[in-house]
């Protein structure tokens, strides 16, 4: 057999296309080409093959661009070492957190963290690993466009800085007790289970996001369940100890590691395929009948699908449990509105990140892979170990730091739900000691659920789209309640009753996402609107009691006793709203919040010309 190099070429023969890799097909596919394996003219297939098998010598080692595969889990043993140190500390520090915590209050709420620590848990918790892997592989197939599957927030950012200050005035433990506070009960309870059903399929989307990186970057030696079982008990054991004063405590250090996530393989990436304008070139190339580097994509993306969604995002915000932790945990309302919307802004940033990753791994790779939620624990496991040892541990530390910032947090959030708005409520004569047992029990219901949801689901992007829609079921009762007095417990029902029918429905009969959105988002307000009308109004007691929450400011050191109560010697503040003779609500805007308003807007733009001028450039 004659001996000739290969020339480099973007992707496998077809017929070796993602089929499991032996030492005979291997041997095939080089006989088929009478051909020796050319170490430092290789494809990206053909390096694969050296990962898939672990050859020492990488087929880009000999040009310094890729180091050595190491046998314990793909990894060096520096890697080990920054993973397991980053697990261990994290741990201690979560756990060490728990002296504080005496009753269910310090728990779930604890009210005394200041800017930068709510800013960083403000990161934390909306920043997942799963969102990177959806974006990066949203894009992989669809291009920048891909960037609305986590920039549908985008346009509702500068809104946190209005919303953070009223879910702070509730004085609340959960967001389940203002829906008590505003109706009754019973909606209290029916939100505290889709609360339940959200973050069971939240935390089974982080989960599985995380599984499928570590799956990759360890070439299939670490199985996707596997790493969602050692994350499980690590979070479990530091969040069920210490609550939301663990989470936020380590979201410090976590939020760190994440933009750490976000931006370490980005210039690697780019300068493997020769810059922007090498990239540019090389998509054009690939794609000639696409346009990749758009951001309005004629079809699935388009300006509808960006307004639809956004409008949901938007709706649906509020009455995301984990966010009363988010916007209230804070000393003051000034905490909360600067993590809440500059936590957010930050993962905004992070997110073009992400997408330019997608967008340089279709030009590396040649569109050969044909599993785009791999995509960036490949580039991880391509670019990372031959630029310095315990670089890709520290990304897997980075990364395992987004998905365990956010489900303690989901965790805490779900037990205050079980334990103050479907437990507390039958056995209302208990001990704060055994309400605090109850609550680190009732976590793991949610933990559960996740798991079954991670281990069972296809994929990260059809989870993915699931939430978008649980979000904003019980958004309308919750919007129509505060703004409109003449909101009641039966249409607040009939609210949510519709926009679930209207989505299974939809669903069923395959109706696109945001036509899905346009109509249960539609039809939950009208059917909340015309069951209030024809039933009895909520008595006045019950009302000012609620309206006068937000209309009286947070004080320093306030000591709230009473969920969704004013502290005793705090004087409601007056009725300020547009619309004073009628039974509308909406308040008149202070010069504090236009101004945070207008100062998130011009993020938002600053933001949008950056990408424009990626674009022109």
């Amino acid at each position: 057999m004659g001996t000739k190099k290969i020339p480099a070429c973007n992707r496998p023969p077809k017929s070796y296309r993602h089929r499991p890799l032996t030492e005979a097909s291997v041997a095939q596919l080089v006989e088929r080409n009478l051909a020796k394996v050319d170490v430092e003219g290789s494809s990206p297939f053909t390096r694969s093959i050296f990962l898939y098998f672990e050859i020492p010598l990488s087929p880009r080692a000999s040009a310094g661009l890729i180091g050595p595969i190491h046998p314990m889990y793909g990894l060096h043993k520096a890697d080990i070492l920054a993973l397991l140190g980053y697990l261990i500390g994290i741990t201690v520090i979560g756990v060490r957190a728990a002296r504080s915590v005496r009753n269910n209050s310090d728990f779930l709420m604890p009210r005394k963290f200041g800017k930068w620590m709510m800013l960083m848990h403000g990161l934390g918790t909306a920043t997942h690993s799963d969102q990177a892997v959806g974006v990066a592989a949203k894009t992989y197939t669809n291009g920048l466009s891909a960037i609305w599957y986590s920039w549908k927030w985008l346009f509702v950012t500068p809104f946190f800085w209005l919303i953070a200050p009223m879910m702070r005035r509730f004085r609340a433990l959960t967001t389940g007790d203002v829906f008590a506070a505003r109706y009754d009960r019973s909606v209290s309870s029916l939100y505290a289970v889709i609360g339940l059903g959200k973050f069971m399929v939240n935390i089974g989307l982080m989960l599985k996001g995380t599984g499928v990186i570590v799956n990759a970057v360890t070439d299939g030696q670490l199985s996707t369940n596997t790493t969602i079982f050692v994350i499980t008990i690590l979070f479990v054991i530091y969040g069920l100890a210490g609550g939301l004063t663990a989470a936020i405590v380590t979201d410090f250090v976590q939020g760190i590691l994440t933009i750490l996530f976000s931006f370490l393989l980005l210039p690697l990436v780019l300068n493997a395929v020769g810059g922007l304008s090498g990239m540019k070139a090389r998509l054009i190339e690939l794609r000639p009948d696409e346009n990749m580097m758009t951001l309005v994509a004629p079809g699935e993306i388009g300006v509808f699908f960006i307004f639809m969604v956004t409008v949901n995002a938007l709706l649906g915000v509020a009455v995301q449990p984990q966010n009363m932790g988010t916007c209230a945990a804070g000393k003051t309302e000034r905490e909360g509105a600067i993590g809440f919307m500059g936590g957010t802004m930050i993962k905004r940033v992070c997110t073009v990140a992400w997408t330019l990753t997608g967008l340089g791994a279709i030009a590396y790779y040649g569109g050969a892979l044909t599993e785009p939620d791999l995509v960036y624990g490949m580039m991880a496991r391509d670019f990372l170990p031959g630029l310095m040892p315990g670089l890709l541990g520290l990304f897997l530390a980075a990364l395992l730091a987004t998905v365990m910032g956010s489900c303690d947090s989901f965790m805490v959030a779900s037990s205050g739900l079980i334990t103050e708005n479907l437990y507390k409520p039958t056995r209302p004569r208990e001990t704060p000691e055994h309400y605090l047992t109850v609550a680190r029990a009732a976590g793991l219901v949610a933990v559960i659920g996740g798991v079954l949801m991670a281990t069972l689901s296809k994929d990260v992007i059809s989870l993915l789209e699931n939430l978008w829609k649980i979000n904003a079921m019980m958004a309308m009762a919750f919007w129509l309640g505060i703004f409109w007095r003449r909101a009641t417990v039966a249409g607040a029902w009939a609210s949510t009753a519709t926009a679930l029918a209207i989505w299974w429905f939809t669903a069923k009969e395959g109706v696109s996402l945001p036509m899905q959105m346009l109509y249960y988002i539609t039809g939950g307000f009208t059917a909340g609107i015309l069951v209030s009308l024809m039933t009895q109004p909520t008595s006045s007691k019950k009302l000012d009691n609620f309206y006068n929450l937000l209309r009286t400011p947070v004080q320093a050191n306030e000591n709230v006793v009473t969920s969704c109560r004013l502290p005793e010697g705090v004087t409601p503040g007056p009725r300020n709203v547009l619309f004073p003779n009628s039974n509308w609500e909406i308040p008149r805007p202070t010069k504090n919040a236009m101004i945070g308003f207008a100062v998130g807007w011009a993020c938002v733009l600053g933001l949008i010309g950056v990408v424009a001028l990626i674009i022109v450039l």
